[in-house]
């Protein structure tokens, strides 16, 4: 890639991207110093104390979604730093955070699609293509009034700062509760809890200004509503008047979602009420936290959607931009997907051929990066670490064909009759040998199924009747994409 020089044109790209920065809209942190501390080092200070205090809980792991209180620090804080505190190990990039509406009245959902957030810690961005994602799954739009002084949104900013620094935003905040909302964001909730890489959260407050006994009842049964995934009837008691909850929205909007997707599992961490933090006990408060853990599913097979058209162009793009630029300087590309499924962790093949012929291969069966960074990995490693071949030269490079294979997660048989030749990839794993052979290979080659688990028995350097004789037998599928030749593009 040749390198432009920095000329009037290049200043004006700047002086527009400085623009747009500036009119971007920047939300004031309306509540620092009421709601939570307005000093930065004493509000980073309190999260972490309460993170720390948290090290005595049992791990858990996918946790795709937390229910967590919004009232004032001194009341609740401690109770929303134990949801956060479960998910502080994983890798969120993307946080929903659904709260409802306390200083707006509407009917709907507002769904905040660009700006930014300031808190005392700084400021924390909105994830516009996620928050576009979540618009045109559930029609919503954004009411701006609906998020300039709501404080359920604001007081979930700083634990988000502190577990996950790099982290964007998706605020959503409820209107009056009805049906017909909850249900839509639902419907989005199930797609969108499927990456692990973003965080749904849902918050309210429970009972409000009870007596401390018939709160501590109300709350009782309401939790336990809550831990049955009972979404309908929290909003029928709710819709009635019932004084339950504020948040029925956005938690009947998740305990919905959740029991659509059937291999959730919801743990309530605690319950407290607002005695704790010295309210009367004649008025109270109470907040409850708890976390949706979603099992992955038992079964093989496709459960993800394929990628669209524009995101394979996407990849097969930055696959050959990553191979460039490594060639030319030895740097990756800095990028920023345009898609947040790009962002989801897949195992992933490049593949590389040369008027015909193979030039390189080789990928990850599981990654711990997102799929687009997986790709520049493959793509750079393809081009430079295969063994059985030179490092590819920036010289050849344009006549080099690439080739991308996306997998689903591995599913181990027992039962080799369920391999089908031209759907299923093969890998064959003995003690620490192990080979893997993709979709597409087995049809290039015109192999039958015995033959395929023999080629991948030697690729894995055992005898090829391995398969036979102890070795594991795992099937995977591929979304397998290319470049289109020179004289079609």
């Amino acid at each position: 890639m040749s390198k432009a020089k920095f000329g009037f044109s290049g200043l004006i790209l700047v002086l527009s991207l400085t623009s747009l920065l500036m009119a971007q809209t920047t939300r004031p942190a309306v509540w620092a110093g009421q709601f939570y501390p307005d000093n930065p080092l004493q509000l980073r200070q309190i999260i972490e104390e309460w993170f720390a205090a948290t090290l005595s809980l049992p791990p858990a792991k996918n946790i795709r979604a937390i229910i967590v209180p919004h009232a004032g620090y001194i009341y609740s804080g401690s109770v929303a730093a134990k949801a956060y505190a479960q998910v502080k190990s994983q890798s969120i990039s993307t946080v929903i955070i659904m709260g409802p509406a306390h200083h707006y009245a509407f009917r709907g959902v507002s769904i905040d699609q660009d700006a930014r957030y300031q808190t005392p810690l700084g400021l924390i961005e909105v994830d516009s293509p996620w928050a576009a994602k979540l618009a045109q799954l559930t029609g919503y739009k954004t009411i701006p009034q609906a998020h300039k002084q709501e404080h359920s949104i604001e007081v979930q900013l700083p634990f988000i700062q502190v577990a996950w620094p790099q982290a964007k935003i998706v605020p959503v905040v409820f209107g009056y509760p009805r049906h017909k909302d909850v249900q839509k964001m639902a419907k989005a909730l199930t797609k969108i809890m499927a990456n692990p890489q973003v965080l749904v959260v849902a918050t309210t407050d429970l009972s409000h200004y009870l007596p401390q006994a018939k709160a501590n009842q109300v709350d009782a049964q309401t939790i336990k509503l809550i831990e049955n995934l009972q979404a309908e009837t929290l909003l029928q008691k709710a819709t009635r008047g019932e004084n339950i909850m504020c948040g029925v929205g956005p938690v009947s909007s998740l305990l919905l979602a959740a029991k659509q997707l059937k291999t959730s599992r919801l743990h309530i961490l605690e319950y407290r009420d607002s005695t704790a933090g010295g309210g009367p006990a004649s008025q109270v408060v109470g907040y409850v936290a708890a976390t949706l853990e979603i099992s992955p599913p038992s079964s093989g097979g496709k459960t993800e959607e394929a990628l669209t058209e524009q995101e394979k162009k996407e990849l097969l793009r930055l696959a050959r931009e990553a191979i460039t630029l490594f060639l030319q300087n030895k740097n990756p590309p800095h990028y920023t997907p345009s898609s947040p499924r790009l962002l989801e962790k897949k195992g992933v093949f490049v593949t590389l051929h040369h008027n015909g012929r193979l030039r390189g291969c080789i990928g990850f069966i599981e990654s711990s990066l997102p799929l687009y960074q997986t790709v520049i990995q493959a793509a750079i490693y393809a081009a430079v670490k295969d063994v059985r071949f030179n490092p590819v030269s920036l010289d050849e490079l344009p006549d080099v064909e690439i080739e991308i294979s996306v997998l689903t997660p591995l599913t181990k048989i027992t039962n080799p009759a369920q391999i089908q030749v031209g759907r299923h990839g093969l890998v064959i794993e003995k003690g620490r040998q192990k080979g893997l052979l993709l979709p597409q290979v087995a049809l290039e080659n015109g192999w039958d199924r015995l033959t395929f688990l023999r080629r991948a028995c030697l690729k894995a350097g055992l005898p090829p009747n391995a398969w036979r004789q102890g070795a594991k037998i795992f099937t995977f599928e591929a979304q397998v994409f290319a470049e289109k030749p020179k004289e079609e593009a």
